[in-house]
């Protein structure tokens, strides 16, 4: 299988990744867009938690693979209590979640994976004629926002 890596135009400066801030974002940015979603409020605290915020609302380009509160409902309870209290870890595993650059739909349907910004690999394939994303289904694809696009998935990728 022909393997295809996105290339990381964006360089994350360390006060970019240290984010911080938990203030409402605005505009039409990866994180206004779902900070106003209620399906992505578990989301939005643990881009809060890892303190992505301000990342997320910076001009990218990025390409979120966005897991709703019923995928992050998959991880059991007391995972989920550990994975939020835990910055460091809560940090790899979102920016898992993110690829440098605006992937739409159309490009990702062409790759066979494509590399995060916490430096690894994803798997991209078709199955039954949907997009997955490791093991993960794209239910939702193509949210267009001013510093990038969402593909919303139903399950939370884990490095």
């Amino acid at each position: 299988m022909k393997k295809m890596l996105l290339c990381t135009t964006l360089l994350f400066s360390g006060a970019a990744l240290a984010g911080g801030g938990s203030s409402m974002p605005g505009g039409n940015t990866i994180a206004a867009i779902v900070s106003n979603d209620p399906n992505f409020s578990t989301l939005l605290a643990a881009v809060k938690a890892a303190g992505l915020v301000e990342t997320l609302s910076s001009p990218g380009p990025f390409t979120v693979f966005a897991p709703t509160n019923a995928a992050f409902a998959k991880i059991p309870a007391a995972d989920l209590t550990a994975l939020l209290n835990d910055p460091a870890q809560l940090k790899a595993v979102l920016l898992y979640h993110v690829v440098a650059g605006k992937v739409t739909a159309s490009q990702v349907m062409g790759m066979s994976s494509g590399t995060t910004v916490n430096g690894a690999d994803v798997r991209v394939s078709m199955m039954d004629g949907k997009v997955m994303i490791n093991d993960s289904t794209v239910t939702k694809a193509d949210i267009m926002a001013s510093n990038g696009v969402i593909h919303v998935i139903d399950t939370v990728l884990m490095p």
